[in-house]
Order: structure tokens, then C-alpha cells, then sequence
């Protein structure tokens, strides 16, 4: 059966700060109710360009997480994705660890080698050149799945190091939760998820997730590692229309927005056409489409829902 997944990238909810936390809990319980398999958040700390700036709300990613885990029950809960720059990795582990015990073992660590260098400069954090944050990230991922597996668990790396390290409690899931590493690079990203992760998101239209399977397939293969073991998951803008006018006034808009070519793998159109977009997805190997719908209201959200479940259950 396919899964499908809610991110909530978007603040400005149109209420005052003190009742903001309740919208976002009416958003992620409406999810939870019409069948959606997990919820997400981005992990930063300025909203991003196409939504807005930096003067628009945005809630810390764990802190939010941890009060949905509180009002949820079913969905999966995780990050799209936090970025390695961000925490300590063993923090990170202790985190994403507390996170499962307050959800009974609903927690995802999603992690990638983070980008958003404004909000870097801004808050004080340090952004190394890329080839240093992939070396981060894939130190992040053996601390991580260490901590998460091991009761005494130790770690020598050129950035990171611990000792004897203990996370107690431990992660309600056998194992520790799963992680998911964001990102399509081929040569170095691609490897890290065959190496180390569990599920991999990655972006594009059908021909292009045909294509990043390979590549995971092709490393797997290289590392001795089984592919089916890793899930596909894959996020999109989804956007109801009710005319092919105002389908293409859509694409005009988001394009403007985002990029063309962004704009091209953006779900957009009548339900039907929504179908008919998902169904070339899942047939190319996605496992779980996540879709986030910023311009949408409760009531889309649920629409998508129960759409997507009517049709793919």
C-alpha cells in the first residue's frame, strides 16, 4: 500500500503567536485523521525565500516536534531535513531519541549537509565549504546510528568523537528510528544513503526518480548493501485546480516562485490529474510522497488526504 506524507514548511497562519501552535496542531491531527503515514517540518530557523524571508514565523523544528508527538498518535514525525551544521550529532541522537519516547516510536531522523547560508551567518552558525559538510554528515550518520543501536557507544572521527556514550531511555524502536538522508548528489550523497541510511527523499519528476534509484542501486551494489532495504520517499508543492486556466496560471506562478524547473516536478491540477501524477511516481519506485501544500487550507489538506488514500489503498 502506498504511504503518503504532510511537510508543514509554512507559519504564517494568519493568527496571533499565542494561538499558533494550536493551527499548526489543527493541520497535523487533520493529516493523522484522513490517513496521511507521517508529518514533517523543515528544520530551520528563517523562513525560506519562496515563502516569504526571514520576516516571516518559523518554529524550531524538535521543540514543534515534540509538542505534535503529544497531540498525534499514528503519524510518523520528522525533519525534511535538519541540517548537519545545526547540532552536535550526539545531541542530535539524544533529541531525535527523546522524540520517540514522547511519540511511542514514531520518530525519523532526517539529515542532510544543509545549505541555507544566510540563517548560517545570521544565528552564528559555522558553514564550512560543502566537501567539509558531506564529510560532517556522513561522520553525523555512523554517531547517530551508533547511539541509536548501541547501549555504550563510541566514535572517533576527524569532527566528532564520543565515548562510552549512553542514551537512556533507549529508542522505543528496535534498533533506533530510522534515518533519512535528503539530497540527490550523486557521487557522494547517493553513497552515504546506501551506506547509512534507511530511507533516502529525494526530488524530480518520474524520469528523474528512475534515474536516483539506479544510482542508490549502482552504490548499494558497490558497498554490498541490499537496495530494498532502503525506501524512496519523495516531496512535492501539491496544488488543487478547477480549470486547465487556472492550471497554468498556477505553473506561471510557482515558476515565478521557485524556478522553472522546480516548478515542473510541482504536483499541480485536478484530482484526476493528481492521480494520474502520483501513480507515474509510485510506479517508478516512490515509497512515500510527501507533498506539502503552503497556499492551501485545512480543508485541502484533508481533501488530499482522503483522495490519495481512496486511490491508492
Amino acid at each position: 500500500m502506498a504511504r503518503f506524507g504532510l511537510q508543514l514548511p509554512n507559519f504564517t497562519l494568519g493568527v496571533p503567536d499565542d494561538q499558533l501552535f494550536d493551527k499548526v496542531v489543527e493541520f497535523a491531527t487533520a493529516a493523522e485523521d484522513v490517513g496521511f503515514s507521517s508529518v514533517w517540518v523543515m528544520d530551520h530557523f528563517y523562513q525560506l525565500p519562496a515563502l516569504g524571508g526571514g520576516d516571516q514565523p518559523m518554529l524550531e523544528a524538535y521543540t514543534l516536534l515534540g509538542g505534535l508527538a503529544a497531540r498525534t498518535s499514528k503519524v510518523q514525525l520528522g525533519t525534511l531535513v535538519t541540517g548537519v551544521t545545526y547540532r552536535n550529532p550526539a545531541m542530535l541522537a539524544k533529541i531525535i531519541t527523546t522524540l520517540d519516547v514522547i511519540s511511542k516510536g514514531r520518530a525519523i531522523l532526517g539529515i542532510g549537509a544543509a545549505w541555507h547560508d544566510i540563517e548560517h551567518e545570521g544565528l552564528g552558525f559555522d558553514f564550512p565549504p560543502v566537501k567539509e559538510r558531506m564529510d560532517r554528515l556522513e561522520e553525523a550518520l555512523q554517531v547517530c546510528r551508533a547511539m541509536f543501536r548501541d547501549d555504550h557507544a563510541s566514535f572517533e572521527g576527524r569532527y566528532y568523537n564520543i565515548k562510552d556514550a549512553r542514551t537512556l531511555p533507549r529508542p522505543i524502536q528496535a534498533g533506533g528510528p530510522k534515518i533519512m538522508v535528503g539530497g540527490g548528489g550523486e557521487k557522494r550523497t547517493l553513497k552515504l544513503v546506501a551506506q547509512y541510511a534507511d530511507q533516502c527523499n529525494v526530488t524530480g519528476d518520474a524520469d528523474m526518480i528512475r534515474h536516483k534509484i539506479k544510482v542508490i542501486h549502482d552504490h548499494c551494489a558497490s558497498v554490498g548493501r541490499d537496495p530494498s532495504e532502503i525506501e524512496i520517499t519523495r516531496m512535492a508543492t501539491l496544488v488543487f485546480t478547477s480549470s486547465a486556466e487556472e492550471t497554468a496560471q498556477m505553473r506561471e506562478f510557482l515558476a515565478n516562485a521557485a524556478g522553472e524547473e522546480a516548478a515542473r516536478t510541482f504536483n499541480v491540477g485536478s484530482e484526476q490529474e493528481i492521480v494520474d501524477q502520483i501513480a507515474e511516481l509510485l510506479e517508478a519506485g516512490v515509497d512515500e510522497a510527501i507533498f506539502n501544500m503552503p497556499l492551501s487550507p485545512v480543508e485541502d489538506i484533508r481533501r488530499a488526504g482522503e483522495l490519495l488514500t481512496k486511490s491508492f489503498s
